[in-house]
This record gives C-alpha cells, sequence and structure tokens, in this order.
C-alpha cells in the first residue's frame, strides 16, 4: 500500500487553472486565473509547491490559467515540502483532504477536498467565519498544462440519482493506514435535500455552523465522468476535533 508521501506525489506537475469564490448564498464571483507547479528532486524527498494568481476578471485560457498578455501575477507564493501535516490525508488516486484540526472559538475554520484525475484536478475550499458561521466556498478547477483536457458539465440532480456502489477508505485521525471496506449509496429526491450543486461536476453537504460542542460531518464530491462518483468526508467529534476522513468511489449500479 502507498504511502501518504507516495499518493501526495501523483500530484506532481503544472496545473492550470482558476479559483472562483461562491458565496454563502450561492452566487458565483468572477473566477481569478492560476497556475499551480508541484516539481520534485531527483530522489522524490522534496518537493516544491508554487502558486501564481492574477487579479479576478483577468481572461483564462481555454486550458486553464491566464490568456495570452495577461501580466504579471498579483500574487506568488513557494514552499518547500519534505514531510506531510496531520491536517492533510492523502489517499492512493492522489485525491485529498486538508483542514482545521480543531474548532476553536473566535477561529476561521475551513477544509479542502482535493479530487484527481488523469488530466484534471476539482478542489473545493469550505470556509468558516470566527463565530463558526459558512462563509464561502472556493472552487478551483484545474487542468494539467498542455494536456487539452475540459471541464466536467455543471452537475444536475439527475446525475446523481440511484444506486451506487464501490469501496471506501477511511484514515483516522490516529492511525494513518487506511481502512478499506465496500459501500452503498441510495440517493433520492430526499437524500438530495440541503445538496449544494456546483460547476464542473461538483457537488457538496456541510453545516451552516460548526462548533466545539457538537459533532458535525463536511463532504465535497465530484463527478470526473457520468457514472462515476468520488466523494470525500471529513468528520469531527463532539469536541470539535478532526475525527476521521473518508475517500469513496463509486460507479452507479
Amino acid at each position: 500500500m502507498a504511502s501518504q508521501w507516495q499518493n501526495f506525489l501523483r500530484n506532481l506537475g503544472e496545473w492550470r487553472g482558476s479559483f472562483t469564490t461562491i458565496t454563502a448564498d450561492g452566487t458565483l464571483s468572477e473566477s481569478s486565473p492560476s497556475v499551480l507547479t508541484l516539481k520534485s528532486d531527483d530522489s522524490d524527498q522534496l518537493v516544491r509547491f508554487g502558486l501564481c494568481r492574477w487579479p479576478a476578471g483577468v481572461a483564462i485560457a481555454p486550458g486553464g490559467g491566464p490568456a495570452d498578455g495577461a501580466g504579471e501575477p498579483s500574487y506568488v507564493t513557494e514552499q518547500d515540502y519534505r514531510s506531510l501535516g496531520r491536517q492533510a490525508v492523502f489517499f492512493d488516486s492522489g485525491a485529498f483532504n486538508k483542514g482545521s484540526l480543531q474548532v476553536a472559538p473566535n477561529t476561521v475554520f475551513g477544509g479542502e477536498f482535493g479530487f484527481i484525475g488523469l488530466n484534471r484536478r476539482h478542489r473545493l475550499v469550505q470556509l468558516y467565519n470566527e463565530a463558526g458561521t459558512f462563509d464561502q466556498l472556493v472552487l478551483i478547477r484545474e487542468f494539467r498544462a498542455g494536456s487539452g483536457a475540459e471541464e466536467c458539465a455543471p452537475t444536475s440532480a439527475n446525475q446523481l440519482l440511484g444506486t451506487w456502489e464501490g469501496k471506501a477508505a477511511t484514515i483516522s485521525a490516529d492511525w494513518l493506514e487506511p481502512d478499506i471496506a465496500d459501500c452503498q449509496l441510495v440517493l433520492g429526491a430526499a437524500e438530495l435535500e440541503g445538496l449544494r450543486l456546483l460547476p464542473d461536476g461538483g457537488f457538496c453537504r456541510l453545516p451552516e455552523q460548526v462548533s466545539h460542542r457538537e459533532a458535525f460531518v463536511l463532504e465535497g464530491g465530484w463527478l470526473p465522468v457520468p457514472g462515476r462518483m468520488e466523494r470525500l468526508i471529513r468528520r469531527y467529534d463532539a469536541s470539535g476535533a478532526w475525527l476521521s476522513a473518508s475517500h469513496k468511489v463509486l460507479t452507479r449500479r
């Protein structure tokens, strides 16, 4: 079974895309172009992360990232990784989930859900304000540079309805080896209540309020192709501490 680091390395490459803020009421803001790079050294023991972003409204190229003539980025950051913190877990496909380890009063809280296909990454960040109230989503649509990969269609209820079967890998906060199990999901109209349907095959479910006094669950999902669903689920216990994360890969029966 691959290690967390080996799963992280599945994300290597140059990813050209965009960041889009979605307000709590579902309004999409203008997107800002981005270029994210993850490069390893010859031994794969060090990974250099780089992110460039341009202002919202700058034209986005068909393959993601800034169009010609966009000028210099407005935000640039770099970081070297030799290990991974406890707040992030990576699964066999390279999909990952990371977020706050603990809900704390008067502190912003959030979680990220990252899915990866052959030449695509679909990422979603869920953010809460200092009062623990849901604030906004950030949708990040990325395409491997030069691949010609295309965006998925916006998610519709009909794409989700039905019976789904597959495998679930669960990693707990105190044990990073995944537990693998069969899983089934039956989705009818009632089960879709409260689900937010997003562009690029995305969807999510989240509480409107989080607290260090009540257990809760965050969920992000992606439909990379028709009939295939991936879900990332992050669980917190009644003290607001991170408990576990699961990655479910399902096909519609």
